[in-house]
């Protein structure tokens, strides 16, 4: 599984991708999420933000998804603009 961390999210991660394996027991964005920031609580804080979106392999899903652990999941933190 590749995971990608864009904007504040990658400053929270202390880097913009990671490649592992899905965690024991997760089966979705939810938890792989929980997993995520279980030991990291800068991390959990910041994927817990308001406006933080998903992507799982290129398409920005709203709601939970299943994940297999095959999959390219991105966090997007919210954009400011005008």
């Amino acid at each position: 599984m590749r995971i990608l961390f864009y904007g504040r999210l990658s400053e929270a991660a202390r880097a913009s991708e990671r490649t592992m394996a899905l965690p024991a027991g997760v089966c979705d964005v939810a938890g792989l999420r929980h997993a995520l920031g279980r030991e990291d609580e800068p991390l959990a804080e910041a994927l817990a933000g308001a406006g933080v979106r998903v992507a799982v392999n290129g398409t920005v899903v709203v709601g939970e998804m299943p994940l297999l652990g095959d999959e390219e999941v991105a966090f997007m933190s919210p954009v400011s603009g005008g």
